[in-house]
């Protein structure tokens, strides 16, 4: 992928940039693969706001995409590759040879007409999925369960990858995107390569609008509000955020301030990641 630069016809227009598509092949999707995707504004069953600055944005459909990639040892030939709406990567259309179809996040490199294969006795080549117990050391993954059979949840948006680095007993060494080390079952399957689509970390949006059309809100500083409405907020002029530290709207300590609570993972888990560069 390309990053494409406007000319700067209009204020909007100076410094924005875009993605060029040229490896998208096919611009309708797949009828049968798409689904209604209702809008929530970032509110839960009740009603209640949960995440903040959602709202709005370009109507879409959901592309209903195989993170399982359960259809072992069924050869799939890539037939387009396609522009998601609702993510950052690319998606890949597969055409099986027993005739379904489904999608699949679209790995670097595979572009159409490539034959791709799931199950232990894939080639090590980018697209096919294997176990973790089946594949090499140092191999870049993406696309990992964390339990067998779940679909994967890690390394899924453009540019992620993951490390295979060791095996040990059942379970497998894999290094995070974030640098996190951790133990994931052997048994769990992954995504040769890593995932396409990666100047899209270089893109830059130019003006608010385009961030409306992605469903994004504006984000009022905590400094412009009341001190009713924020900790931040009050005082006469422009104020620093003073020694208690800075706080999120409710008042609890933000920047670095340590929320894991999920116990169950906490053994699984053999190196923290590092601090973010800011």
């Amino acid at each position: 992928m390309a990053v494409k630069v406007y000319k700067p016809t209009s204020p909007g227009r100076r410094g924005m940039t875009g993605a060029s598509f040229e490896e998208v092949t096919k611009s309708t999707p797949e009828r049968a693969l798409l689904r209604p995707l209702r809008k929530h504004g970032g509110r839960d069953y009740s009603g209640t706001i949960s995440v903040r600055h959602r709202g709005g944005g370009a109507r879409r459909h959901y592309r209903v995409i195989d993170f399982k990639r359960n259809k072992l040892e069924v050869p799939a030939k890539v037939a387009a590759i396609e522009y998601d709406p609702n993510r950052s990567a690319r998606i890949a259309l597969l055409h099986y040879a027993d005739g379904e179809k489904r999608y699949i996040i679209a790995p670097l490199d595979v572009k159409v007409g490539d034959t791709l294969l799931a199950g232990k006795s894939a080639d090590i080549r980018a697209g096919n999925a294997l176990p973790l117990g089946s594949i090499p050391l140092g191999t870049l993954v993406h696309n990992i369960e964390l339990q067998p059979g779940k679909g994967g949840q890690v390394a899924r948006s453009a540019g992620a990858a993951a490390q295979l680095l060791g095996k040990e007993g059942n379970y497998a060494q894999v290094r995070m995107p974030s640098g996190e080390v951790r133990l994931i079952p052997q048994t769990c399957m992954a995504t040769i390569g890593e995932v396409g689509n990666l100047d899209h970390s270089n893109v830059k949006l130019g003006k608010a609008g385009r961030k409306r059309h992605l469903g994004i809100r504006p984000t009022v500083r905590g400094t412009a509000m009341s001190p009713r409405d924020h900790p931040h907020g009050g005082g006469e002029g422009r104020q620093p955020v003073g020694k208690p530290g800075p706080r999120s709207p409710w008042g609890k300590p933000t920047r670095g301030l340590k929320t894991r609570r999920n116990k169950v993972s906490d053994p699984l888990i053999v190196k923290r990641r590092g601090k973010k560069r800011r």
